[in-house]
């Protein structure tokens, strides 16, 4: 049945979990969405990609998706039916595959929801696997998303637009392998104290604070267990940790919400693993944040130019230090930032009147508006 027939309820195929170290968290938005998603204007096929690889059909079911403690994360079952994209450069069937049963067609899929966060999901590479099938899919295209994964690049790419960064410098494994003194002569040169993070990274993993020389080195090894590629960036000391959602109209034209305030308390030095997905913590947010009229301004302005600096599509959240003496500086981009009920990026649409469930409709909707192939 063609995708414009009146009586067509198109096929939202969500992807979730994948390889990297964010499975469980990719897991937990991925049961928000499926909770959110209105059955009654989409037929839903919940597809899991098991940390090995493999692509199955998962269960649909939000309650089996949540985190119920920090060792009791979600995940997805690598014993289920195994499925893929069917083979022919034309077909966007999803083919389903079962021990000592014939495959099954699930039918045509009209767009792609993939919820996956860092790299081998949020970095462009199942970003390039649907635009070969010509296959349509919410959120950012290939090169918007590798850009933002890796957070060297996109200083890069930002301060070439003219965007206010934090300096930094990058190390990879090998160069700290074979010249130690020599990356700590040029961490060194952008001052402490510093963040330490995998370049391509996301949800806090392998990120340390270092106040001076004597932690370097530790906080190097720990985020290359994450990512062969470490960026030490200078930290922003009393700075004001604000946030800015970015969504698209219908009509392709990004716009803002109210940007909100991270505060975090208790023992967290940042705004770590723990503070953000497990309760308890004593993190407090502001939404809309408490700043001067001019500076909501200015955040919402910096979030749109970064939206268009690495040619995003569909949402974004970006981030924000306000440094003491007034200045805001853009931190990172996200292409497909933290979506459970409770994550920054819905709620700072929630209170700029847009709830959870229509950001999920608005989100697919763009997708199924936007053609495949060169754009």
């Amino acid at each position: 049945m063609p995708m414009n027939s009146p009586s067509h309820k198109p096929r939202v195929a969500v992807v979730f979990g994948g390889r990297s170290s964010e499975h469980a968290i990719s897991c937990v938005t991925a049961g928000s969405v499926l909770a959110a998603i209105d059955p009654e204007r989409y037929d839903v096929v919940p597809i899991g990609i098991a940390v090995d690889g493999r692509w199955v059909l998962e269960s649909g079911d939000p309650e089996r998706l949540r985190i119920e403690g920090p060792d009791r994360l979600p995940a997805v079952d690598g014993d289920r039916a195994t499925i893929a994209l069917a083979p022919e450069a034309t077909s966007t069937g999803l083919v389903v595959t079962e021990p000592s049963q014939p495959p099954r067609t699930l039918g045509d899929v009209d767009v792609v929801f993939p919820l996956l966060h860092g790299p081998w999901g949020e970095d462009g590479t199942i970003q390039g696997m649907f635009e070969m099938a010509g296959v349509r899919y919410v959120g950012a295209g290939v090169l918007a998303s590798a850009v933002s994964m890796d957070k060297a690049y996109m200083k890069v790419v930002l301060a070439a637009a003219g965007l206010p960064v934090l300096p930094s410098i990058t190390v990879t494994a090998r160069e700290w392998e074979r010249d130690p003194a020599g990356c700590r002569e040029r961490a060194a040169s952008i001052g402490y104290p510093q963040f330490v993070k995998p370049a391509r990274g996301g949800s806090s993993f392998g990120i340390s604070k270092v106040h001076d020389a004597s932690e370097l080195d530790a906080a190097i090894e720990e985020a290359v267990r994450f990512d062969p590629k470490v960026l030490v960036e200078t930290a922003a000391v009393d700075a004001r940790e604000i946030e800015c959602g970015v969504l698209q109209a219908l009509d392709g034209t990004p716009e803002t919400s109210s940007p909100a305030e991270l505060r975090v308390g208790g023992d967290h030095e940042f705004y770590d693993f723990e503070a953000k997905y497990l309760p308890g913590q004593d993190t407090e947010i502001d939404i809309p944040a408490d700043l001067p009229p001019d500076v909501t301004a200015q955040v919402q302005e910096l979030a749109v130019r970064a939206f268009e600096a690495v040619g995003c599509e569909g949402l974004a959240r970006v981030d924000f230090f306000v440094l003491p003496d007034g200045r805001v500086v853009v931190n990172e981009i996200n292409t497909m930032p933290g979506f459970t009920p409770t994550s920054m990026y819905p709620q700072m649409w929630a209170a700029s009147g847009v709830d959870y469930p229509a950001l999920v409709d608005r989100l697919i909707q763009l997708a199924l508006a936007r053609g495949t192939g060169l754009r």
